[in-house]
C-alpha cells in the first residue's frame, strides 16, 4: 500500500521504549512526526535521534510530538536512548506491520546484495490525523530543521 500526502494516517499500536503501548491515537490534537529508521546505535540513526533531541523544546512548542519507529526490541530502543541520552519516544516493530503499513519495509540493495529493510522515511501527521507531509529516502543532514520549518509554516 502506498500512502500519500491527503489520506487518514493509518493507525499503530506498538511498544514503546519501557513495554508501553503506545497508538496514533495518543496524540489526538498534537501534530505527529512519525519517523521510521532502519536500526539502533548506527551512526545515521543516531545522528537523526540526536538532531530529533536537540530540537525536541522547540517541536514541544509547536504541538508537535516526535515518534521514531524501527524493527528493534524494546530492550534495544532502551539501550539506545541510554547510549545516545536521548529525549524522543522510540517505538518497536519487530513484526513490522507497523513498517509494512507505512510502506517503508522495502526491498533495498547494498554491493549487488538485495535485502528488506526499512527505507528512512518521516510522514507528518496533522493534529487531525491525516498525513500533511511524507519526506522519502530522508538524508539525515537537514531533515530536522525541514520538518521543523513545514511544522513553523502549516501552524
Amino acid at each position: 500500500m502506498t500512502l500519500s500526502e491527503g489520506v487518514r494516517a493509518p493507525n499503530f499500536l506498538l511498544k514503546n521504549q519501557h513495554g508501553e503501548d503506545v497508538s496514533k491515537d495518543h496524540f489526538k490534537g498534537k501534530w505527529v512526526v512519525l519517523y521510521f529508521y532502519p536500526k539502533d546505535n548506527t551512526p545515521g540513526c543516531s545522528m537523526e535521534a540526536n538532531n530529533f533531541t536537540s530540537k525536541l523544546n522547540k517541536f514541544k512548542k509547536l504541538n508537535a510530538v516526535i515518534l521514531g519507529v524501527s524493527p528493534d526490541s524494546c530492550k534495544s530502543h532502551l539501550k539506545f536512548i541510554k547510549d545516545e541520552k536521548l529525549k524522543i519516544i522510540l517505538l518497536s516493530d519487530e513484526d513490522k506491520s507497523t513498517l509494512s503499513a507505512y510502506g517503508v519495509w522495502q526491498e533495498k540493495s547494498m554491493y549487488g546484495r538485495k535485502y528488506m529493510g526499512v527505507v528512512r522515511t518521516t510522514f507528518l501527521i496533522n493534529p487531525a490525523g491525516m498525513i500533511n507531509k511524507i519526506w522519502t529516502d530522508v538524508k539525515v543532514n537537514g531533515h530536522v530543521e525541514a520538518v521543523l520549518k513545514y511544522i513553523k509554516d502549516a501552524n
